[in-house]
């Protein structure tokens, strides 16, 4: 068993409190947002068991965000850490709000979080939301591995690829899927593309290959998801 298979139950509950749930986002578990102005950001780090470490995890999360909570599977003889008193009086002083999640992936609510201080880090929180609203749907269930992520920049760089897949192409040409075309395709970051001509791009062996472990929708289907996001 993984941390990943405590990421739906959780999602679930904060998506019934109304906010907006997407995993493995700037090297949280999972980030949530409730719009509004400014949009109040949760943060929830998973473990298997609730333990020191978590805490740790949270303290260094707390900077970024409204909400610091804390989820992980109850001890089935409930002897673990959320029965200890001490250990729920430390999070309550951090503010931190404690999820238990059952045998069942029901979620109980251990612990409620407390307002946090000012936020000391608005770069921070701003990357977070900005990575959440750029990256279409949820494609990283919370609590796994990290290498690599499906970021909102690696999602814009498949629809490039799938947009070649076909044949060789300009930035200007894909300038209506994606703005950051022309950046995706100078930059290269994931060696997936290389220039054949002034102005002209083609897939590499690699670019090919990042369309078989990635299968995109069709040209017409990628441009239409795109233009209804709010932001790219």
């Amino acid at each position: 068993m993984s941390e990943t298979s405590l990421y739906a139950p959780v999602k679930r509950f904060l998506e019934s409190l109304d906010f907006a749930v997407k995993g493995e986002i700037g090297s949280c578990d999972i980030v949530a947002l409730r719009e509004g102005e400014p949009p109040v950001v949760v943060i929830c780090e998973l473990k298997l068991q609730f333990n020191l470490e978590l805490v740790l995890q949270g303290v260094d999360r707390a900077a970024a965000c409204d909400e610091v909570w804390l989820a992980a599977r109850l001890s089935a003889r409930g002897k673990g850490r959320e029965s200890d008193a001490r250990f729920r009086n430390l999070c309550r002083r951090l503010g931190f709000g404690l999820l238990g999640v059952t045998a069942n992936d029901r979620v109980e609510v251990i612990l409620s979080p407390v307002t946090a201080t000012p936020r000391k880090n608005p770069r921070r929180r701003s990357r977070l939301v900005d990575e959440h609203r750029r990256r279409r749907g949820d494609p990283v269930a919370g609590g796994g591995s990290r290498n690599p992520i499906m970021t909102a920049y690696r999602q814009s760089a498949l629809t490039c690829a799938a947009a070649m897949a076909d044949g060789p192409k300009r930035p200007r040409d894909l300038k209506a899927l994606t703005p950051l075309a022309p950046k995706i395709l100078q930059h290269n970051v994931y060696g997936w593309f290389a220039r054949v001509d002034r102005g002209v791009y083609d897939l590499t062996d690699a670019g090919r290959a990042s369309l078989i472990r990635w299968p995109q929708a069709s040209h017409d289907e990628a441009r239409h998801e795109i233009l209804m996001s709010p932001t790219v």
